[in-house]
């Protein structure tokens, strides 16, 4: 059983940047895709952005694609969200997720199993 925290929220200028650190507890980070997804209320969830550690490679949304940059730090068990140019559309309460390599696709930001509560990032001047 994964445990995920997220942390690194808050308030920021249109343009500004922020980065976001997800703490996993509970098994070995390199054994699990990690992805970030956000949700506005009253919307659904989208993904941001999934990295998986079988292929080596990070799928981002077509939205942050260019600004945002996702790494992981095994030694750390922590995986890190950089955003970067922010925009008011960017505001949004922020997942950190898990699933096994064996059942997700970071292509479609499906098969995650473990969730965190979430941080919230607002950009507004």
């Amino acid at each position: 059983q994964l445990q995920l925290v997220e942390s690194g929220g808050g308030l920021v200028q249109p343009g500004g940047s922020l980065r976001l650190s997800c703490v996993v507890s509970g098994f070995g980070l390199p054994y699990y895709a990690m992805s970030w997804f956000r949700q506005v209320p009253g919307k659904e969830r989208e993904g941001v952005s999934c990295l998986s550690s079988r292929s080596g490679t990070t799928n981002y949304a077509d939205s942050v694609r260019g600004r945002f940059t996702m790494s992981r730090h095994n030694a750390y068990h922590t995986v890190y969200l950089q955003m970067n140019s922010l925009k008011p559309e960017d505001t949004a309460v922020y997942y950190c997720a898990a699933g096994s390599e064996e059942n997700v696709s970071c292509e479609l930001f499906g098969g995650m199993d473990y969730w965190g509560k979430g941080t919230l990032v607002t950009v507004s001047s």
